[in-house]
């Protein structure tokens, strides 16, 4: 059964219903107790007693009109239905969707409206990083690679500093098919600007400019706030490189660049912390050479990383195979040589067959 209004209540009786429970009051019973069992909510019996207090009256006011003389008018509901279906602002929530009208001069409106608005046309999916995932996205469609600079894989880590709560970040690009690491980035701010200087970086180590749109690299990232950023999907637009999202909460769909974060973190000498950008700078100038040029990856036969991205992966393996070819040659010719051994393994083979002989007949 649901609460008492109190809009068709008279004077008199909201008066009797105060008198009621001013005496259950005074004999042990709350005033929450007694709302309760007179199903009416305990605000509008405490704005009853004030306004007694005050000396006003109980009458209920003549009903107001019935559309509120500050409605939103047509020009601005326009206005924020048009801002809010704008492709840089997609990410925005509702309330900083109105924090921006407010900005641009555009709605001066409250959060509730923008909700109610918004709702109203459609447009409210979960904006925003609350969004959910509806367990109907797309994995990105991968191709098979057959060289470098193909398609690149990016992402951002934490690194942890002396002071709890503050971090650096570190942005990395990786190759996915030689898994070298083409451009990397400290920086105490995670945002668009920095993911920026990262991509330009590293299309200026790697001369992207230089090959046919056809043949640049595509990019896959995650779903953060800096990967969808308009300027950085900007850069990918100017320049012909066409970019793939992984689904939400699903690392299969970018493992190279998780999996470049661990063995960085893993590393026997990665520091617990950083002191400041200048230390992280300076640890990963050495790990990042190092890693290049003279690891040699599982995941690339066991070639460096470098050497995959220079093509040399395909002649080193060959060539290996051929040197254990030759190895295994050698050893055969040279035990071939040794005196006694063809008598000394026959002799064993005859021992052994004239036990077996000597165990089966009795």
């Amino acid at each position: 059964m649901g609460q008492i209004t109190g809009e068709w209540l008279g004077a008199e009786t909201k008066m009797e219903m105060l008198d009621l429970i001013g005496d259950s009051t005074g004999q042990g019973v709350s005033c929450r107790r007694s709302c309760e069992l007179l199903m009416i909510h305990r605000s509008r019996i405490l704005r009853w007693q004030q306004m007694h207090r005050d000396g006003g009256t109980l009458v209920n006011d003549t009903p107001g009109p019935e559309q509120a003389l500050h409605r939103l008018l047509p020009e601005e509901r326009s206005a924020m239905v048009a801002l809010a279906c704008r492709e840089d602002l997609a990410d925005l929530s509702h309330r900083e969707l109105t924090v921006t009208a407010w900005d641009k001069g555009l709605v001066y409106i409250s959060f509730s409206t923008t909700y109610r608005v918004l709702r109203d046309s459609g447009l409210m999916g979960m904006r925003g990083n609350e969004r959910r995932h509806n367990g109907s996205s797309v994995a990105p469609i991968r191709k098979d690679l057959t060289g470098p600079n193909q398609r690149w894989c990016w992402d951002i880590s934490y690194l942890m500093t002396p002071v709890k709560g503050h971090y650096l970040y570190l942005f990395m690009v990786l190759d996915e098919y030689s898994r070298k690491i083409v451009h990397w980035r400290i920086s105490w701010w995670m945002n668009a600007s920095e993911a920026k200087a990262l991509l330009e970086g590293a299309m200026a180590n790697e001369n992207v400019l230089n090959m046919p749109e056809d043949q640049r690299p595509e990019i896959i990232n995650d779903r953060g706030r800096q990967m969808k950023a308009r300027p950085v999907r900007q850069v990918f637009e100017d320049h012909k490189m066409p970019q793939l999202f992984a689904r939400p909460r699903t690392p299969n769909d970018n493992p190279f660049i998780e999996s470049m974060f661990s063995t960085v973190k893993t590393d026997p000498e990665f520091p617990d912390r950083f002191r400041d950008d200048v230390h992280a700078e300076a640890y990963f100038g050495v790990y990042v050479p190092w890693y290049n040029n003279e690891h040699y990856h599982s995941g690339i036969d066991y070639v460096t990383p470098h050497q995959a991205h220079t093509g040399q992966r395909a002649a080193i393996i060959e060539e290996r195979q051929r040197n254990i070819h030759k190895q295994r040659l050698k050893r055969q010719e040279v035990n071939r040589q040794k005196p006694g051994l063809t008598e000394t393994r026959t002799k064993s083979i005859n021992n052994s067959v004239q036990e077996t002989l000597c165990s089966v007949i009795p």
